[in-house]
């Protein structure tokens, strides 16, 4: 554990109860969000590519230009 999330903790676990849990929740709900964003760009890689093979295929073929983006 890190010096600093050891210090959070240190002082999350001085507050009263309601506030500990509140300062739990946060922290949960933040670890959730961001694995639920990692997941959704993990998935999207291959669309994301076929997007971007896409777009440079419609560039090569004068159907856009850099200032339609």
């Amino acid at each position: 554990m890190t010096e600093l999330l050891k210090a959070a903790f240190e002082i999350g676990s001085q507050l009263p109860d309601s506030d500990q849990d509140r300062f739990a929740a946060l922290i949960l709900e933040q670890l959730s969000d961001e694995a639920r964003w990692q997941k959704a760009f993990a998935d999207s890689q291959d669309l994301l590519a076929k997007m971007a093979d896409e777009a440079l295929q419609e560039a090569d073929q004068g159907k856009a230009a850099a200032g339609d983006w």
